[in-house]
């Protein structure tokens, strides 16, 4: 059975970059068949694993061909270790809503038939700052059965998870999604494993990783690669790893329990001063 997984995460905290060494792991460590569909309207949610930026979103491919002309190789990629890999995209700047990027991909995806090949995973790395209209489609439709969570130990990631927690709340009943677990993309803050792991287990969680900050990050995103790729004997890798590992293992999820603005402030003060 293939695993349907969404990683959320405010803007610029590292979802993408931990989406794709995840991807690459499972792929290049693991023997597992992955597919990851960005659906972020910046299309470089795949730009690691392509090592490249897509040259066609789904969005594109249908803007520029009929619906009923499109096939599956016109709107994915293979990527390194054999990842499959789509974008979403987004409409031209000052135009529509870059939501309905995320609905027309996933049903294009279903209507070609790229859920009944042999996947093992497929991961949707969406947009985290806001929980509404396509951002929500995973969470709402029941694409994605499992939720992880990107934060670090700063105020407003932690409001941005938060948010996202209320909104797999929301659609807990009907769309059957689960928060599986909080990844800590570290910025070295004070206190910040503890307060990520309190609030991971205020939303009756747990912290599934903490991921160090290390400056091989950026030097493989520089190098359009994905750590796994580009530093393979790394701690680095090694730490992306231990997370494949703990996804490959994890069978715990929940429906979370939000935290209130208070009590998140007064985490914050607990353990982050």
């Amino acid at each position: 059975m293939t695993r349907q997984i969404a990683i959320y995460g405010k803007g610029g905290i590292g979802k993408s970059m931990t989406t794709q060494n995840l991807a690459a792991s499972l792929a290049a460590h693991f023997g597992k068949k992955v597919m990851v569909v960005g659906c972020d309207p910046k299309s470089d949610s795949t730009r690691l694993l392509m090592g490249r930026m897509v040259g066609e979103t789904v969005l594109d491919a249908l803007r520029e061909t009929d619906e009923d002309e499109l096939a599956l190789e016109d709107i994915r990629g293979t990527g390194f270790a054999g990842v499959t890999c789509v974008e979403s995209g987004g409409p031209e700047p000052g135009v529509g809503c870059a939501g309905r990027g995320i609905i027309a991909s996933i049903t294009m995806l279903e209507q070609l038939g790229a859920y009944e090949e042999d996947l093992d995973y497929v991961f949707y790395d969406v947009l985290g700052d806001v929980v509404c209209g396509g951002f929500a489609m995973p969470i709402r439709e029941g694409k994605a059965q499992e939720i992880y969570v990107v934060a670090s130990g700063e105020l407003m990631s932690l409001y941005a998870a938060n948010n996202i927690c209320k909104g797999i709340l929301r659609y807990a009943r009907s769309g059957g999604a689960r928060l599986a677990g909080v990844i800590c993309n570290s910025r070295n803050v004070a206190g910040e494993r503890e307060l990520v792991s309190k609030f991971a287990e205020e939303l009756g969680s747990k912290l599934i990783s903490f991921i160090p900050r290390d400056g091989i990050v950026q030097k493989a995103e520089i190098s359009r690669k994905t750590v796994i790729e580009y530093a393979p004997e790394s701690n680095q890798a090694a730490e992306y790893d231990a997370l494949a590992a703990r996804v490959e293992e994890n069978a715990e999820f929940c429906i979370p329990t939000p935290l209130s603005q208070e009590r998140l402030e007064q985490l914050m003060i607990e353990y982050g001063m």
